[in-house]
Formats: C-alpha cells, structure tokens, sequence
C-alpha cells in the first residue's frame, strides 16, 4: 500500500480548514495543521499541530524548513471585505505576503512540494484596475499573481484553485450561514417571525465545502503547474431559492422580506478539468443547508 502524502493545512482554524484537516487525516494523509492563534476546532489528536504567524517570514522559514511537507493547501487569509476596506495593508499581508513567504520558504529548502494556493472568485486581471470590486478583489489577485511567478520563475509545482460560494456546517460568514443563524434564532426566541434578506434575486454558486476538500485533493493528484481551477456546483442559484428551502426546513412558519429586489447577471463556471478527471459534486444543496441549519441549531443550546 503506497504512503500518502504529508500535508500542510494553512488556515486550519477557519471554515474550510477545520473541514480539510479532518477529511485528509480519515483518507489517511499525515496532517500538519498550522493556526496562527489557538487551534480550538480541530478534535483529532493525530494531526499535528503547528503555530505560526505566516505573514512572520522568519516564522514561516522555520516552520518549512522543520516539517517540510510533501504537499502544501494554502488557506490562509484574511477572506473580508468590510475588513479589506479597512484596514487594506493588514489585507495585502495577509493574502499576498504571507503567500510570498510560504512558496519562497518552500523554494530556499530546494525540495519537491505541491502547492495549492486557494484564490478567489474576486481575483481579477490586474491590468483591468476598473473591475476591482474592494481591496479584497486586489489582495486575492495580487496573490495569484506571486503563486503564479515563483511557479514560472522557479519552476514550482504551484497550482490556482478558484472555488465559488462554499457552504456547509461550520464557523462560516457566508449568507447561507447568517442566513440559517437567523432561521435558528427564530425558532427559540419570541420574537417577529420575519427573515430579512437584502435582495432574494442576488445569484451565487454555492458548493459544499466538503465537496470542495475533495476537489483540492484531485488537484495535487492531476493538477498542472500554472494552471487555474475553477471548483463550483456548475448551477447558479438565487437568495429567494436558499431562503426557500430554510422556510422548509424550518420548524415555524416565517415571512420573507426583502430589502430590494434587483435582478444581477448570472455567472456560472465550469469544472470540466475536474469532471473529466472523476470528481463531482456529491451533497445535494438542500442537505447542505440542512445540514447548515442543524450546526446554528445546536449552537444556540
């Protein structure tokens, strides 16, 4: 039986980290999990911990240069747009410069890793400044662009992976999970039934987050040096259809109200790298947002 691989788990703490620790530990890897505060959500004792402060280039050479993973999934970051806005530098640390710091420690060691450096559906060309939305949009493209040169540069195995909207049970701040939150909350507390959403037209690929860690690791098995992953559902969906299905697995009965109803363009992405290679999505989005609610539930006890 061949050995797998040793990961590295930036981010370990956050929504999809805590996600792909504990699903590359049971498919057997051996997991390096690294937080840069206290690692409060990971439970399994076999994965090792580490601290480390990525956006300390000191820290980070001392990390790699003690552990040296076989493979590396860059989470890490700061992943929010109010906060980008303000406080854009501590943003740009963040996302790009910890991301410099973690591929070129990887590099002085001069040894054979894999890299996936998550990105966003935010980054954009940055020769079109006019379409950065937020400081965010310019922190996640401006790290694509170091993945992608220390990659051409260097010859690195360093490989983009674009994921769309995840959801799933979890510390997430995404609408699915604030939405759910608020269904939870008014299933216990007496109060005015209503759920508030600011536009149920606004459109979104939503994909498991579980879905998307088993996406990650058909990127390190297939994935080309350079190359770019778009990993999404494939189908768009509006708020009207998340909020919807929370009426129906709710346990009281609620009114909608919306804010505004604009209508937005929708966008959808292809997996066909991914598909052509065996992955697919595998929950469905109304187990998802069961599953969401359910997680908001048992936190309010």
């Amino acid at each position: 039986m061949t050995k797998k691989p040793k990961i590295m788990i930036t981010g370990a703490n956050g929504f999809t980290g805590v996600h792909a620790c504990h699903y590359f530990k049971k498919a057997g890897y051996d997991v390096i999990a690294v937080f840069r505060t206290s690692p409060a959500r990971i439970t399994d004792e076999r994965i090792q911990m580490e601290l480390c402060d990525l956006t300390d280039k000191h820290q980070v050479n001392r990390l790699i240069s003690r552990t040296k993973p076989d493979q590396v999934l860059h989470l890490a970051g700061q992943n929010n747009v109010l906060e980008s806005w303000n406080d854009p530098i501590v943003s740009l640390e963040a996302n790009g410069m910890s991301t410099a710091y973690l591929v070129d420690a990887i590099r002085k060691e001069n040894y054979h890793c894999k890299i996936i450096v998550v990105g966003s559906a935010f980054q954009v060309d940055l020769s079109m400044t006019s379409f950065l939305l937020h400081p965010y949009s310019l922190t996640k493209t401006i790290q694509t662009l170091i993945a992608q040169a220390w990659e051409s540069l260097y010859g690195m195995d360093i490989v983009i992976a674009k994921p769309s909207n995840l959801i799933g049970p979890g510390e997430s701040k995404g609408v699915c999970s604030i939405l759910a939150k608020k269904v939870a909350e008014l299933e216990v507390y007496d109060s005015e039934k209503v759920l508030t959403v600011n536009n149920l037209l606004a459109h979104r690929d939503f994909l498991d987050v579980r879905d998307a860690v088993s996406a990650y690791e058909k990127i390190f098995q297939i994935g080309k040096s350079g190359a770019i992953y778009d990993i999404s559902s494939g189908k768009s969906r509006s708020l009207k259809e998340v909020t919807d299905t929370l009426q129906n697995l709710s346990k009281i009965e609620m009114r909608v109200h919306a804010i505004n109803n604009t209508q937005e363009k929708i966008l959808v992405t292809t997996n066909k790298e991914l598909l052509d290679a065996g992955w697919k999505p595998l929950i469905p989005f109304e187990k998802s947002l069961e599953d969401i609610l359910n997680y908001q539930r048992q936190n309010l006890l």
